[in-house]
Protein backbone atom coordinates (compact mmCIF):
# COMPACT_ATOMS: atom_id res chain seq x y z
CA UNK A 1 0.00 0.00 0.00
CA UNK A 2 1.02 3.49 -0.50
CA UNK A 3 2.05 5.09 2.62
CA UNK A 4 0.53 8.76 1.43
CA UNK A 5 -2.19 7.10 -0.24
CA UNK A 6 -3.65 5.67 3.05
CA UNK A 7 -3.50 8.25 5.36
CA UNK A 8 -7.29 9.56 6.13
CA UNK A 9 -7.47 13.27 5.77
CA UNK A 10 -9.43 15.21 8.15
CA UNK A 11 -11.77 17.62 7.54
CA UNK A 12 -11.94 20.68 9.52
CA UNK A 13 -14.97 22.98 10.98
CA UNK A 14 -16.69 25.15 8.46
CA UNK A 15 -15.22 23.21 5.55
CA UNK A 16 -17.33 21.07 3.01
CA UNK A 17 -16.34 18.32 0.65
CA UNK A 18 -18.35 16.88 -1.62
CA UNK A 19 -17.09 14.14 -4.71
CA UNK A 20 -19.50 13.94 -7.97
CA UNK A 21 -18.26 11.50 -10.83
CA UNK A 22 -14.60 11.61 -9.89
CA UNK A 23 -14.65 15.80 -9.41
CA UNK A 24 -13.93 16.39 -6.05
CA UNK A 25 -14.97 19.89 -4.86
CA UNK A 26 -13.66 21.56 -1.53
CA UNK A 27 -15.58 24.40 0.06
CA UNK A 28 -13.99 26.31 2.59
CA UNK A 29 -13.44 29.94 4.33
CA UNK A 30 -11.16 30.56 1.47
CA UNK A 31 -13.12 29.61 -1.28
CA UNK A 32 -13.98 26.71 -3.34
CA UNK A 33 -11.67 24.20 -5.18
CA UNK A 34 -12.59 22.09 -7.87
CA UNK A 35 -10.03 19.07 -9.09
CA UNK A 36 -10.98 16.48 -11.55
CA UNK A 37 -9.36 12.99 -10.21
CA UNK A 38 -8.88 9.76 -12.05
CA UNK A 39 -12.10 7.38 -12.47
CA UNK A 40 -10.15 4.62 -10.80
CA UNK A 41 -9.74 6.15 -7.52
CA UNK A 42 -12.47 6.12 -4.96
CA UNK A 43 -13.26 8.65 -2.94
CA UNK A 44 -15.02 8.01 0.45
CA UNK A 45 -16.08 10.44 3.35
CA UNK A 46 -16.92 8.93 6.26
CA UNK A 47 -17.61 11.28 9.58
CA UNK A 48 -15.48 13.98 8.85
CA UNK A 49 -12.28 11.99 7.33
CA UNK A 50 -11.55 11.35 3.92
CA UNK A 51 -9.51 8.70 2.22
CA UNK A 52 -8.75 7.57 -1.04
CA UNK A 53 -8.51 4.21 -2.03
CA UNK A 54 -7.61 2.17 -5.20
CA UNK A 55 -9.43 -0.92 -6.79
CA UNK A 56 -6.13 -2.98 -7.35
CA UNK A 57 -2.34 -2.96 -6.90
CA UNK A 58 -1.58 -2.32 -10.66
CA UNK A 59 1.31 -0.12 -11.14
CA UNK A 60 -1.18 2.89 -12.67
CA UNK A 61 -3.28 2.66 -10.04
CA UNK A 62 -0.86 2.33 -7.31
CA UNK A 63 1.31 5.80 -8.69
CA UNK A 64 -2.15 7.36 -8.64
CA UNK A 65 -2.67 6.60 -5.12
CA UNK A 66 -0.85 8.62 -3.38
CA UNK A 67 -0.89 11.88 -5.75
CA UNK A 68 -4.89 11.87 -5.89
CA UNK A 69 -4.85 12.17 -1.58
CA UNK A 70 -2.18 14.39 -1.67
CA UNK A 71 -4.29 16.95 -4.13
CA UNK A 72 -7.35 16.76 -2.11
CA UNK A 73 -5.34 17.25 1.23
CA UNK A 74 -3.63 20.38 -0.28
CA UNK A 75 -7.27 21.51 -1.34
CA UNK A 76 -8.46 21.28 2.15
CA UNK A 77 -5.35 22.99 3.57
CA UNK A 78 -5.92 25.63 0.67
CA UNK A 79 -9.57 26.78 1.41
CA UNK A 80 -8.79 26.75 5.08
CA UNK A 81 -5.39 27.76 5.83
CA UNK A 82 -4.33 29.03 2.28
CA UNK A 83 -0.73 29.16 0.60
CA UNK A 84 1.85 31.52 0.36
CA UNK A 85 5.17 31.84 -1.65
CA UNK A 86 7.76 34.91 -0.17
CA UNK A 87 10.38 36.03 -3.04
CA UNK A 88 13.08 38.72 -2.59
CA UNK A 89 14.45 41.28 -4.87
CA UNK A 90 18.06 42.13 -4.63
CA UNK A 91 20.08 44.60 -6.32
CA UNK A 92 20.67 48.02 -6.57
CA UNK A 93 18.19 50.07 -8.09
CA UNK A 94 15.55 46.72 -8.05
CA UNK A 95 12.44 47.79 -6.56
CA UNK A 96 8.57 46.52 -6.57
CA UNK A 97 5.19 48.18 -5.70
CA UNK A 98 1.86 47.45 -5.68
CA UNK A 99 -0.28 49.93 -7.90
CA UNK A 100 -3.95 48.73 -7.68
CA UNK A 101 -4.16 45.16 -9.00
CA UNK A 102 -0.93 45.48 -10.45
CA UNK A 103 2.89 44.55 -9.60
CA UNK A 104 4.91 47.41 -11.06
CA UNK A 105 8.59 45.90 -11.18
CA UNK A 106 11.55 48.00 -11.90
CA UNK A 107 14.43 45.20 -12.68
CA UNK A 108 16.87 47.26 -14.48
CA UNK A 109 15.02 47.27 -17.81
CA UNK A 110 15.03 50.38 -19.56
CA UNK A 111 10.94 49.73 -19.00
CA UNK A 112 9.19 48.27 -15.88
CA UNK A 113 7.88 44.71 -15.65
CA UNK A 114 3.96 45.12 -14.84
CA UNK A 115 2.15 41.70 -13.65
CA UNK A 116 -1.52 41.36 -12.32
CA UNK A 117 -3.03 39.16 -10.11
CA UNK A 118 -5.86 37.37 -10.73
CA UNK A 119 -9.25 36.24 -8.82
CA UNK A 120 -7.32 33.56 -7.36
CA UNK A 121 -4.24 35.45 -6.49
CA UNK A 122 -3.41 38.09 -4.31
CA UNK A 123 -0.50 40.27 -3.87
CA UNK A 124 1.35 41.85 -1.01
CA UNK A 125 4.68 43.72 -1.09
CA UNK A 126 5.30 44.95 2.58
CA UNK A 127 8.26 46.83 1.18
CA UNK A 128 9.79 47.42 -1.85
CA UNK A 129 12.43 44.12 -1.60
CA UNK A 130 9.93 41.71 -0.95
CA UNK A 131 6.69 40.35 -2.84
CA UNK A 132 4.13 37.55 -1.09
CA UNK A 133 1.69 35.91 -3.31
CA UNK A 134 -0.68 34.39 -1.62
CA UNK A 135 -3.46 32.19 -2.29
CA UNK A 136 -5.53 29.06 -1.56
CA UNK A 137 -4.66 27.26 -4.47
CA UNK A 138 -1.49 25.59 -4.42
CA UNK A 139 -0.25 24.92 -7.81
CA UNK A 140 -1.71 28.50 -8.80
CA UNK A 141 0.21 30.38 -6.13
CA UNK A 142 3.33 28.57 -7.02
CA UNK A 143 3.40 28.85 -11.03
CA UNK A 144 2.53 32.07 -10.47
CA UNK A 145 5.43 32.61 -7.90
CA UNK A 146 7.43 31.54 -10.97
CA UNK A 147 6.39 33.82 -13.22
CA UNK A 148 7.55 36.48 -11.29
CA UNK A 149 11.14 35.19 -10.42
CA UNK A 150 11.35 34.06 -14.58
CA UNK A 151 11.06 37.72 -15.17
CA UNK A 152 14.60 38.33 -13.57
CA UNK A 153 16.50 35.10 -11.90
CA UNK A 154 19.04 35.12 -9.60
CA UNK A 155 22.38 35.86 -11.37
CA UNK A 156 25.41 33.75 -9.85
CA UNK A 157 28.16 36.93 -9.39
CA UNK A 158 26.12 39.65 -7.99
CA UNK A 159 23.17 37.80 -6.66
CA UNK A 160 20.90 40.30 -8.55
CA UNK A 161 17.31 39.59 -9.12
CA UNK A 162 14.80 38.03 -7.84
CA UNK A 163 14.92 34.41 -5.71
CA UNK A 164 12.57 32.69 -3.66
CA UNK A 165 13.32 33.27 0.57
CA UNK A 166 14.81 29.85 1.12
CA UNK A 167 16.35 29.30 -1.77
CA UNK A 168 20.19 29.55 -1.53
CA UNK A 169 21.87 31.05 -4.73
CA UNK A 170 25.54 29.50 -5.29
CA UNK A 171 27.65 32.26 -5.89
CA UNK A 172 30.97 32.19 -8.43
CA UNK A 173 33.94 33.97 -8.57
CA UNK A 174 34.78 35.98 -11.37
CA UNK A 175 37.72 36.78 -13.35
CA UNK A 176 40.52 35.41 -12.06
CA UNK A 177 42.27 38.97 -11.83
CA UNK A 178 45.34 40.89 -13.13
CA UNK A 179 47.43 38.83 -15.53
CA UNK A 180 46.96 38.65 -18.95
CA UNK A 181 49.51 37.99 -21.65
CA UNK A 182 53.39 39.46 -21.34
Amino acid sequence: MSRIGRKPINIPAGVDVSVDNSVVTVKGPKGTLTQKIHHNMIVEINDGIIEVKRPNDEKENKSLHGLTRTLIANMVEGVTEGFKKELDVNGVGYRVQKTGKDLVMNLGFSHQVIMSDNDDITIEVPNPNKIIIVGADKQKVGQFAAEVREKRPPEPYKGKGIKYVDEVVRRKEGKAGKGGKK
